[in-house]
């Protein structure tokens, strides 16, 4: 979705991959869980839309939206 103001449109998206250390299988169970809520919780506290989100056992990845102003 553009986000609009009075003379300009923009889209800013971000493909972003986080990887675990030697690609270890610590992300799951509570952690997994957890590693997601605060994700959520960050991206709404600024203003960045979740477009698709993958928490798996060794890495994370997200695409997201943000405004220009971040």
């Amino acid at each position: 979705m553009d986000r609009k103001s009075s003379h300009t449109t923009t889209r800013l998206t971000v493909h972003i991959v986080w990887v675990t250390k030697y690609r270890y299988h610590v992300l799951k169970g509570d952690v997994q869980q957890r590693c997601r809520d605060i994700l959520v919780q960050i991206c709404d506290s600024d203003d960045v839309k979740i477009l698709k989100g993958v928490v798996s056992k060794d890495h994370v990845h997200m695409h997201l939206e943000y405004p220009p102003k971040l």
